[in-house]
């Protein structure tokens, strides 16, 4: 450490010269002055580091002497020990101890020893609670364990008050103390074991003003607890002192009514209200809850009386918190009762007459007569008439409040209010239809007028006869009634409804109400019928009844066909389907809806779709060709399977055509042309042409004559020479004519003749040797 600080000082001389060097010599001193109080502060706070780093408190330790549990009044110490360690130790270390009563620190003190005592001399219930002791040095700290001290046992308060005899109403001024105890105490003061008034003070005594109400002997003593040990409960009672409450009589009032017998409405009275003792005082005269007059000496109070002022008179007088009171009670006869309005008659309607009478009756007949009672009418406090009766014609100038008022002797009174609202007749009502109305369905009507006073009785006709009724009170109250049904559209105006309201009775037209005829079933055309393909299928929907506008919807199959709902103002619909083709045939049905919103669906229709023509005549022709063809091969086949065995054949054979004769049938001539191919294969057969011919005339005959037709022979070859002998040949061949006449009605038997005798020479030409 030593070695660090020399080289720190000699480092901060060798700058604190460069600086002065740099400035001015004169600075020097005061540069190594401050360099040698750095070097000194450095040098403390490195040893105290070493010191700190060094040392470890081991143990602190509480006790409490002579005993954890006293009683007020024993001497006791509380005693704190530290067992500190330390490596090295150049100088004294300071320690400080703290004592903590409840977590609250209560006592600290810096000592170089390592123990500390704190005296409670003497020990009081406040010093009660749970004490720690806590060590600190440096940034070390260490607290004991907790130790508990009881302290048993208060000192028994003393009472004073600074006077034994007070007059009513004054405040006794008292004084509690406990001088041994400390702490914050809570007094109470009693009086004959009543709580009359507790004090917080955080001295040992308090002095506070005390308010009593009996007039006789009272007895007080008061006791205290210590705050912060509500457990030690209360103290002994203090020694009790006698205070004397005098009463103070001198200040009750007296009170007298003159006349105070037979007292009539319209009398004056006087109300005295006096007191013996009127210094310092004040008077107040009431009756119920209305003051009437107020002072500070004897009065007279003077009034015209009513039948209302009999009620209790009282005189009161106050001198500081002291009141005293005298009552008296004055009963007034009423001159004449009050008056009472009425109407006649009972319900006025409006521009009816009406009557408003006032009338009162004579009580005390000795001072007035019936005459001397005057009347006034008023109208929402306004005068309208001196009189005790009003004629008047009912309207709404006339509706308002009144009341009437008599007078006699200074005496006034008012009549209840009465309010006058003229009945106004019923108006004519009317009858209207809640929902829709449907023909077969259930409907609501509402019947409404739109003037009348309240209530209105609301009755339901059918034909003039009444089938329901209704009372209204109020104007958000309808009259509604349920009809069940009606059969045809023209019963709607059978219902017509009546309204009254007492005396007055008016019927409203006949309901008037657009009716729904629900649609019948749809009927759809064509029923059952056959559509060429590509054509236009028109679809008809109607419906023999039903209320307008329609809604008809077409149907393919079940399904639903694209824009085909129509919404029309007829009882027919049409949906055109436009070039149908072969696979939308199937069931059609449509479906009709108005606003009775019930629909109806119509049976369903066949509808069936056959070929194009172009389609049938393609077809016919395939037919025909198949027919031909089919004929052909049938043919060719015949002829194979009758010559079995051909044989070869060099001569030619010619058919002398046949000519059609008109009415001929169909001929079909087959001609089979054969080469003589001797050098290949020696069976010269080759098929020719096909011919169809048909006869025209039938008067024609098929002449064959011996010159029509020649049959060439071929010549013999020799073959059996080793030299080929080359003879010249004509081209050879045999024709094979064969005619197959086809037979329709009315051809004659000569043709079939005809066609016989030629298939029996082409049958024996071919039979021949070659």
């Amino acid at each position: 450490m030593c070695h660090h600080s020399a080289l720190l000082f000699i480092l901060q001389r060798r700058v604190c010269v460069l600086h002065i060097h740099e400035h001015s010599p004169g600075r020097m001193s005061v540069c190594l002055l401050w360099v040698g109080l750095l070097h000194i502060s450095l040098s403390v706070l490195w040893q105290a580091a070493n010191i700190q780093a060094a040392l470890t408190i081991d143990e602190v330790t509480l006790t409490v002497l002579p005993a954890n549990n006293v009683e007020s009044g024993t001497n006791v110490t509380l005693h704190c020990k530290a067992r500190v360690s330390v490596s090295s130790l150049h100088q004294q270390l300071t320690y400080t101890f703290s004592l903590l009563q409840e977590g609250q620190v209560m006592y600290s003190k810096n000592i170089s020893a390592l123990e500390m005592e704190r005296r409670l001399s003497p020990a009081r219930v406040s010093n009660s609670g749970r004490y720690q002791c806590s060590v600190h040095i440096y940034n070390k700290h260490k607290i004991s364990n907790t130790v508990a001290l009881k302290v048993t046992g208060l000192q028994i308060p003393m009472l004073k008050v600074k006077s034994e005899i007070v007059s009513e109403g004054e405040d006794i001024i008292a004084t509690c103390s406990a001088p041994e105890e400390t702490g914050s105490l809570m007094f109470y003061f009693y009086e004959t074991d009543q709580e009359v008034k507790r004090v917080v003070s955080t001295n040992n005594s308090v002095t506070t003003s005390l308010t009593l109400q009996k007039l006789k002997d009272n007895y007080l003593y008061c006791d205290y607890i210590v705050v912060m040990q509500h457990i030690a409960g209360h103290s002994n009672k203090s020694k009790m002192v006698k205070v004397i409450v005098k009463d103070l009589d001198v200040i009750t009032p007296k009170i007298s009514i003159s006349p105070n017998v037979n007292v009539v409405e319209g009398d004056r009275v006087q109300i005295a209200c006096t007191v013996q003792f009127n210094s310092d005082l004040e008077l107040y005269l009431t009756k119920g809850n209305t003051l009437l007059r107020e002072s500070r000496t004897n009065f007279t109070y003077s009034l015209v009386v009513r039948a209302e002022d009999s009620v209790d008179y009282v005189c009161k007088a106050e001198k500081g918190r002291v009141q005293k009171k005298a009552v008296y009670q004055l009963n007034v006869t009423e001159l004449f009762s009050k008056p009472v309005l009425t109407l006649s008659p009972d319900q006025v309607y409006e521009g009816g007459r009406f009557t408003l009478t006032c009338n009162s009756t004579v009580i005390s007949s000795a001072k007035i007569g019936k005459a001397d009672i005057k009347y006034v009418l008023l109208k929402d406090g306004r005068r309208i008439a001196a009189v005790d009766k009003y004629f008047g014609t009912a309207s709404l100038a006339t509706n308002g409040n009144y009341c009437c008022m008599a007078m006699a002797k200074e005496i006034n009174k008012t009549s209840l209010p009465f309010i006058l609202k003229a009945k106004v007749p019923v108006s004519v009502p009317v009858l209207r239809a809640v929902n829709k109305v449907i023909v077969g369905k259930p409907f609501r009507v509402s019947c409404e007028a739109e003037n009348g006073t309240f209530p209105i009785t609301y009755t339901l006709l059918k034909t003039s006869v009444p089938v329901a009724n209704m009372k209204v009170d109020k104007a958000a109250d309808k009259a509604i009634f349920n009809i069940t049904s009606i059969s045809f559209p023209k019963d709607i105006h059978s219902f017509s409804c009546q309204a009254s309201n007492h005396v007055f009775n008016e019927t409203s037209e006949p309901l008037r109400a657009t009716v729904i005829v629900p649609v019948s079933r749809p009927d759809l055309k064509p029923k059952e019928v056959t559509v060429t393909e590509g054509s236009d299928l028109v679809l008809i929907c109607s419906v023999h009844q039903g209320s307008d506008p329609i809604t008809f919807t077409w149907y393919y199959n079940r399904v639903k066909l694209p824009y085909s709902t129509k919404e029309v103002r007829s009882l027919e619909g049409r949906h055109v389907v436009k070039a149908i083709e072969r696979g939308q045939r199937g069931d059609y049905h449509c479906e009709a809806s108005n606003d009775a919103n019930e629909t109806k669906k119509s049976y369903p229709s066949r509808i069936s779709v056959s070929l194009a023509l172009w389609k049938k005549a393609l077809i016919g022709v395939f037919c025909i060709l198949l027919l031909v063809a089919i004929v052909i091969v049938l043919t060719v086949f015949l002829k194979k399977m009758s010559n079995p065995r051909r044989k070869e054949q060099a001569a030619e054979l010619s058919v002398k055509p046949s000519r059609p004769k008109s009415g001929d049938p169909m001929r079909i001539s087959l001609t089979l042309d054969i080469e003589d191919n001797t050098a290949l294969n020696g069976t010269p057969c080759v098929m020719g042409r096909n011919v169809w011919s048909e006869n025209v005339s039938g008067s024609d005959s098929d002449d064959h004559t011996d010159e029509d037709s020649q049959l060439v022979h071929p010549q013999e070859v020799d073959l059996s020479g080793d030299v080929p002998v080359t003879k010249t040949i004509e081209p050879e061949y045999s024709v094979c004519h064969t005619d197959i006449q086809v037979s329709t009605p009315g051809v004659s038997e000569q043709a079939e003749g005809q066609a016989t005798l030629e298939y029996a020479q082409l049958h024996n030409s071919e039979q021949e040797p070659a």
